[in-house]
């Protein structure tokens, strides 16, 4: 096995494992009366990081590792457990509200509204530049760009009531 082949193994198998963590944690969520938001759009967000993979399984499972973009691939890695710890078994990758829950406001939401998705977006320009494929950084970088619009407008629409009673001082 190459290198590149290593990594997007470790990657391909991280992405799986998150998929199950994600549709355990949205089982329970909607158990307890959660909602999903604007599950319409879930279906593109998944056919592009799947596209995404499968591009950088293609083209990349023979390139060389660019040491510099990988190590700070890894760097969005720790960013990517804190921002999973953080939310712990509210984390999941569709948009589900838990209605009168309030707004996680610790660990990286300190400083960013959203940042699994710079997270996201960081990742999916490193990991091809990391194996040498510039093309497909920039290409999946405009598609996650246009599928996040679409995702951060429903997601602020879906938490704006929790938003709003935080920011009159509900608890």
């Amino acid at each position: 096995m190459t290198a590149a082949e290593i990594i997007l193994a470790l990657v391909t198998l991280q992405r799986g494992l998150e998929l199950v963590l994600a549709r355990r944690n949205t089982r329970a969520l909607l158990a307890r009366g959660a909602v999903e938001i604007a599950p319409a759009h879930y279906p593109l967000l998944v056919v592009l990081h799947a596209a995404w993979l499968i591009a950088l399984w293609t083209f990349g499972h023979d390139q060389p590792v660019e040491t510099i973009a990988l190590a700070l691939y890894l760097v969005l890695q720790a960013l990517r457990v804190w921002v999973m710890a953080t939310l712990g078994r509210r984390w999941t990758t569709r948009i589900i509200v838990v209605p009168n829950a309030p707004l996680v406001t610790s660990g990286p939401y300190r400083y960013l509204r959203h940042p699994n998705y710079a997270v996201v977006a960081g990742e999916i320009a490193l990991l091809p530049l990391t194996l040498h494929l510039p093309g497909i950084a920039v290409l999946f970088s405009v598609l996650n760009a246009a599928v996040l619009l679409i995702r951060i407008r429903a997601e602020d629409r879906g938490l704006a009531p929790s938003r709003g009673a935080r920011e009159q001082g509900a608890p």
